[in-house]
């Protein structure tokens, strides 16, 4: 064998092995943390199928006997089930109202130049590193003067502008990745500006538009602090505040407790199985501006 061979052909031998060894770490790594994120999940809804006895006797033994009775006096003794439709409806409509405003709010943003763009990105940005708790007084004020707290749109609309700028900004990253080509040729078939938005923009977004949804749907979702101030009534209290009532009202019963947060996490697994293959694309292809 030729020296030129010889030397490339081990070449290929320690790259295969490092390629090898370093895929190896990589699944390593990777089953290490699924297993730290999936196994915690799994703890919780095995004790939910146990009676506090047997959770506090041993927490860690798999439920062999599984019994439902956690389940029905999270419907019947904590009125989870009006929780759950409080939760869903702040969270959806908050959603679909961060959804369309940021869309609209990106379009202008990614495919107008006007006086102040600049501005209004530098804005948006700094508005990012405003802490919500340095918000919680002015909105309260104005929500009681709205009178509008311990209502929907209590929850909804604050939890709308907290989330609306990263919204705005993802989507405009993204919609300014969409070739100006097919820009024109809509203005040549006859679309309008806003039937260019539906029609063509909209559409090709699919992807970001799922990305900035699954993050607003869990952020409103999982908002423990603005629920506890701003809707603290029993008929519009959502899920995460009523966990936040259970260890005072049912603190012993540590079945009913993993019952109620096995419970909580179902819309979120739900949500994001639905739209999941979207927020890889949306997340990359949005990074970057062509």
């Amino acid at each position: 064998m030729e020296p030129t061979k010889v030397v490339a052909h081990k070449t290929l031998r320690v790259k295969s092995g490092r390629f090898s060894l370093g895929t190896t770490l990589m699944h390593v790594v990777l089953i290490a943390w699924a297993l730290t994120t999936i196994y915690p999940l799994f703890w919780i809804v095995n004790n939910s199928f146990k009676m506090s006895r047997d959770v506090m006797n041993d927490s860690f033994a798999f439920a062999w006997s599984p019994v439902l009775t956690n389940y029905m006096n999270a419907f019947d003794r904590m009125n989870i089930g009006m929780s759950y439709v409080n939760s869903l409806i702040m969270s959806f409509s908050t959603v679909f109202l961060v959804l369309l405003f940021g869309g609209l709010a990106a379009y202008v943003l990614s495919r107008f130049q006007f006086r102040g763009k600049r501005t209004i990105y530098s804005i948006l940005y700094a508005t990012l590193l405003i802490p919500a708790f340095a918000t919680v007084v002015p909105v309260y004020e104005l929500l009681i003067h709205t009178k509008l707290v311990n209502t929907y749109l209590g929850l909804i609309l604050p939890q709308t502008a907290g989330n609306l700028t990263f919204a705005t900004l993802i989507i405009a990253g993204y919609m300014a990745t969409i070739p100006k080509e097919l820009e024109e040729a809509s203005f040549i078939d006859g679309c309008n500006r806003w039937q260019m938005f539906t029609k063509v923009f909209l559409p090709i977004s699919q992807p970001v538009f799922a990305s900035a949804s699954i993050f607003v749907f869990l952020w409103s979702y999982n908002d423990l602090f603005s629920a506890l101030i701003f809707v603290n009534k029993e008929n519009v209290r959502p899920i995460v505040a009523l966990l936040n009532e259970i260890s005072s009202q049912y603190g012993t019963d540590f079945g009913l407790m993993a019952t109620a947060v096995s419970l909580t996490v179902i819309p979120v697994l739900l949500v994001y199985l639905f739209i999941s293959k979207y927020i890889e694309k949306g997340l990359t292809e949005g990074a970057i501006k062509g």
